[in-house]
């Protein structure tokens, strides 16, 4: 029996587009309805694949995002704004309040894909990643089969799109991560697929990467990334290893010859979620967000596996080093044990620590002992919320950095909008800055955080990367002033001239 699919409720709010979609406005056309959460690194997964199917099909697909938020914070418009900019994602979204839509068309899991014919009905219903192939040719047939029956009818929506609304010309944008070093501030622009150093004082000391998201290794000026995250240098040697997430890879960064080269991935996503490993070059990774410097071992938060791995520098093999790929929060030995989205990793030399975003926790992987335990947070992919406390009682909100520093371990509570303090003998968490609802202010008492993903300690400063608000702002440990660190040499990639 054939399904009719629902129409789309037009008393919501939708972004990239000026005014609310139909489907009976769309007959005639393939549409793939796609119900997504941001936080959600399989739903990001998917949207390069959706970018290929629309550009491949211009004017006969039309793909609308259904965003459905699993976390609070994700339930603002301007967060879910923030997010279709730092994607670069340019078809319509309907922000689905309440779940209406998702219930409508019986949603499960994200994502989730429905592709509609061109005569309004449901043809096909895929979860998960990794359909792009299977979709293209579902698409191809459509089109034929509606060519044929006379009922497709090629037509080219006007859009009108975030980023025309509110393009990233500020200095930074969206700032993943940020680490604080004797040499200076290593500052990954995310959105503008580049690095920046700096002294702690905010002068610009180099650029690397040429500002378009790419995969190229080369000198400072002609190196390429692809939405960068997290960092770990070696002062000795003067390295920087970098998490470069979209594309699955491990780069080294050699300040002293000013190259860039990739050590670990091919560019390419992985898709087995089985412990595996191999040569560190011809091994697919799986969105790495961030690392760890131990050794000679680089410890790497594989976001997108759900793991922790090991690449060993020597040598340049990497391998599953804790998780078995599931999805959830189980302690345990290393290969019994499993992790959510881990999104940061730091050590105290003992035990490395992981910001486990999934599960708003944060977990600990004992080095001599090869065990995983749960330091604080409820370790339940819907138990998060902010609530102060010791161990399990502890609530925090998509967690994507912590760092220990001071025999504390500081967290980004990203979704929270906060910076919390945990000590991790005794599990107890607090709220040490922020609490605010992400307006842009700089005053010391009241300035507010929106959703900072890293941050980093040295001496009595935490320099934390102000994601959203496309800052990086240094807070006084001992005052607890706050205060925004100003690149006065420093502009957006497309605003620079020499």
């Amino acid at each position: 029996m054939r399904v009719r699919a629902p129409e789309l409720p037009s008393n919501q709010a939708w972004l990239n587009i000026d005014r609310p979609l139909s489907l009976q406005q769309l007959r005639g056309q393939v549409v793939i309805l796609d119900f997504w959460t941001y936080c959600c690194i399989n739903c990001l997964h998917v949207l390069p694949d959706l970018k290929y199917l629309e550009q491949k099909f211009q004017d006969q697909l039309t793909v609308i995002g259904i965003h459905s938020a699993k976390f609070d914070n994700e339930k603002e418009v301007e967060n879910i704004r923030q997010a279709i900019l730092r994607y670069d994602i340019e078809h319509p979204v309907l922000i689905d309040s309440g779940f209406g839509v998702w219930e409508q068309y019986a949603v499960r899991a994200w994502p989730t894909l429905i592709v509609i014919d061109p005569e309004g009905y449901i043809v096909s219903y895929v979860s998960g990643e990794g359909h792009r192939d299977d979709l293209e040719q579902i698409v191809e047939q459509l089109i034929h089969k509606h060519q044929g029956k006379g009922t497709f009818s090629a037509q080219n929506l006007s859009l009108l799109l975030e980023k025309q609304r509110q393009p990233l010309i500020t200095p930074l944008a969206f700032p993943g991560k940020v680490l604080a070093t004797t040499v200076g501030l290593f500052i990954t622009d995310s959105g503008h697929h580049r690095l920046v150093i700096s002294s702690l004082d905010g002068e610009v000391q180099h650029l690397i990467g040429t500002g378009q998201s790419g995969l190229m290794d080369g000198c400072f000026g002609e190196a390429q990334f692809s939405s960068p995250q997290g960092m770990a240098f070696d002062a000795k040697k003067q390295l920087l290893y970098l998490a470069d997430t979209e594309n699955h890879a491990i780069r080294q960064i050699d300040l002293q010859r000013q190259v860039v080269k990739t050590i670990a991935g091919t560019g390419k996503q992985n898709q087995n979620s089985q412990p595996f490993g191999g040569a560190g070059l011809t091994t697919e990774l799986n969105s790495p967000w961030d690392v760890q410097l131990r050794g000679n071992s680089l410890f790497i938060a594989m976001a997108g596996a759900h793991q922790i791995w090991e690449l060993q520098l020597e040598i340049l093999t990497i391998a599953t080093y804790a998780g078995r790929g599931a999805e959830a929060c189980i302690n345990g030995c290393l290969t019994k044990s499993a992790f959510a989205q881990p999104s940061g990793i730091t050590t105290d030399g003992k035990e490395l620590f992981i910001a486990d975003s999934e599960v708003s926790s944060i977990r600990g992987i004992n080095l001599a002992e090869q065990q995983v335990r749960t330091i604080c947070g409820s370790g339940e992919l819907f138990g998060f919320g902010d609530v102060d406390g010791s161990g399990a009682e502890v609530r925090l909100q998509h967690c994507l950095r912590v760092d220990y520093f001071q025999d504390y371990l500081w967290i980004a509570d990203t979704y929270n909008n906060k910076i919390k303090r945990v000590d991790t003998c005794t599990g107890i968490c607090e709220t040490v800055l922020g609490g605010g609802t992400g307006d842009r202010e700089d005053e010391t008492k009241s300035f507010k955080f929106s959703e900072p993903s890293g941050l980093s300690g040295i001496d009595s400063f935490l320099f934390i990367a102000d994601t959203n608000n496309h800052i990086i702002r240094r807070a006084d440990i001992n005052t607890w002033e706050v205060n925004i660190v100003n690149f006065p040499q420093l502009c957006a990639p497309d605003f620079c001239f020499p």
